[in-house]
């Protein structure tokens, strides 16, 4: 089928693209020779070439190569990489961009008249095969593409489609909320350590309960708040610690952190 004659490119071989690619390769979606990328030196290469993929130092000749690109350079690097591979660009190929602040407008702008674009944005835990990303599609691009990508995608993550005005929104939600739950984590350890309970143990037993509520409410489907109201005893130890929570403000602070990150996601594709 397809998937088999799939060839993917990476323009950008840092970590995200190597999540992205490790999934890829784990549900083997892709076979490691139909995976080219290309990094301006080794010291990210290595790593590609030891799980069997291919690598260049020519960006070109991932385009020449592929059929689905994607472009995981920095930001402020995507317009200069943009122009070295508008050339090359044709009408099969599907380019996906994961550069956070650079939008579809940009990238169609960038890229010849038709080019089929899409724009993903994914978060750190898809090096473990556990992201959460959402991608939107420029307008030559169709279902099909769509579809192409949400299935092999889904082998790192969870990945819904979405109009692109929610992209800053999960950089805000998801790509910067990695970094608030392990704040979360740790202070879930800290209070263990304070308590009596020895910190690698802490460490451990914070992690898995983050695991399991957030697997409670991905199987059950149900509102948080009701899975939160089946914690709470009358008169409980849930209800004790909910109570200092709720007088720190937590829901709030959470709230504006949201927002401060999604503003901040907003401000630099302006710019």
């Amino acid at each position: 089928g397809a998937m088999e004659e799939l060839r993917v490119g990476f323009v950008g071989a840092g970590r995200m693209a190597g999540g992205l690619a490790r999934g890829l390769l784990r549900a083997g979606k892709v076979s490691p020779s139909s995976i080219l990328a290309s990094a301006p030196s080794d010291k990210n290469l290595d790593a590609w070439r030891e799980s069997g993929c291919r690598t260049t130092h020519c960006n070109l000749e991932v385009l020449q190569e592929s059929t689905l690109v994607f472009l995981a350079t920095k930001p402020h690097v995507l317009p200069d990489v943009l122009q070295e591979i508008r050339p090359a660009v044709g009408s099969h190929h599907i380019i996906v961009s994961l550069a956070a602040s650079v939008t579809l407008q940009t990238l169609q702008r960038l890229l010849p008249a038709g080019t089929k674009v899409l724009r993903l944005m994914p978060n750190l835990p898809c090096v473990v095969q556990a992201g959460a990303m959402v991608f939107a599609r420029g307008s030559s691009a169709g279902d099909g593409e769509a579809a192409l990508l949400k299935c092999l995608l889904s082998s790192c993550g969870l990945c819904e489609e979405v109009p692109e005005s929610y992209i800053n929104i999960h950089t805000g939600l998801s790509g910067s909320g990695v970094a608030y739950v392990y704040l979360f984590a740790e202070a879930l350890a800290e209070g263990a350590v304070k308590m009596g309970m020895p910190g690698g143990l802490a460490s451990r037993i914070a992690a898995q309960t983050l695991l399991g509520a957030a697997k409670m409410m991905l199987e059950t489907g149900e509102h948080p708040a009701k899975l939160r109201g089946d914690v709470c005893t009358p008169g409980g130890t849930t209800i004790h610690g909910l109570h200092q929570l709720e007088k720190g403000a937590l829901r709030a602070t959470v709230m504006n952190a949201v927002e401060a990150s999604t503003n901040r996601a907003r401000d630099m594709a302006k710019d």
